[in-house]
């Protein structure tokens, strides 16, 4: 099947970056380091890549070893590839040694529209859901041994589903009858089963898969650890741009630079405000895809780009 992937806010986050006055100043010199904690099928990369100096640096990370066979096909000299979640993009790079960090949290269109993977309802399949198949259990093996209590909690948490008590004893139900679901389409007719209501034009299950997508793949956790890792990394003037697909990824962007951008003085404590310490982060902008761009790309339609700059050194 040839599936192609379209990158989400692709000129809008190449610009937020490459436009920073920290890289067009070293973009003639061997300094510039900027990494892409989500390869995907390599669009954002390719494009930073056009834009940067011969003697530029990217470090692309991806837990998908689909993805990384794709970015190992790329012949540029300037390109890292890395096998491993950007997470830990602090062991790769010397803090406040990078110019530009883009993170892209949308799963990509291959691993959706390829029935093998697990991530759809739409397209029966093994229920697997891992983005690294090299480790960790799939969905099935979990719902066949997690207890119902839990597996509550995380459609619960994870896909903000109402009926995910319901959900949850339907699932435990059918693993005592020795048919916990196995393939997207058991899993799918069982939520549907259970949930009368939903939103229009939304399937009953678009809640439940994304729920053990992000809980399988630790997508949160990942993300928490990255923007710390991030922060750590950014030079002084240095660019972080994270484009998110759902209320729970934003939210944490969000707060987490709200956070940052901030400084936090004792109440009553007499201090002018040329004498304020810097914050560590700036926030430069939010930006959503244009109407033009859901038409031609309906995926792109809940994303949002948060942009922020690093404005001081944070100790690690």
């Amino acid at each position: 099947m040839n599936i192609t992937h379209r990158p989400v806010l692709l000129a809008e986050a190449v610009t937020a970056l490459v436009s920073s006055p920290l890289i067009q100043n070293q973009n003639t010199t061997n300094n510039v380091l900027v990494v892409d904690g989500t390869f995907g099928r390599g669009g954002h990369t390719q494009a930073l890549l056009k834009e940067l100096s011969s003697n530029a640096r990217m470090i692309s990370f991806d837990k998908d070893l689909d993805a990384i066979a794709v970015a190992k096909q790329i012949n540029d000299p300037r390109l890292t590839i890395v096998h491993d979640s950007f997470a830990h993009m602090d062991q790769y790079a010397q803090a406040q040694s990078v110019d530009g960090i883009l993170l892209d949290l949308g799963i990509s269109s291959p691993q959706v529209d390829e029935a093998h993977r697990g991530f759809s309802f739409r397209r029966d399949g093994p229920l697997d859901m891992r983005m690294n198949t090299d480790q960790g259990l799939t969905a099935a093996q979990w719902l066949e041994q997690a207890p119902q209590e839990e597996i509550t909690h995380v459609i619960k948490t994870y896909g903000e589903e109402r009926f995910a008590f319901q959900i949850a004893k339907a699932i435990v139900a059918k693993r005592e009858e020795g048919l916990s679901p196995k393939t997207t389409s058991e899993l799918a007719s069982l939520v549907a089963s259970v949930v009368r209501t939903r939103e229009a034009g939304q399937d009953p299950a678009t809640r439940t898969f994304q729920a053990l997508r992000i809980f399988i793949n630790r997508e949160l956790e990942d993300l928490e650890l990255g923007l710390k890792a991030a922060l750590n990394l950014l030079k002084p003037g240095a660019r972080l741009a994270v484009i998110s697909f759902h209320s729970l990824e934003d939210r944490i962007v969000k707060q987490f630079l709200q956070a940052h951008a901030k400084v936090e003085v004792p109440r009553g404590l007499p201090v002018r405000e040329k004498d304020l310490p810097k914050s560590a982060l700036e926030i430069i902008s939010r930006i959503k895809p244009s109407e033009a761009e859901i038409l031609e790309n309906p995926r792109a339609r809940s994303a949002i780009m948060r942009v922020a700059e690093k404005r001081i050194e944070v100790p690690a």
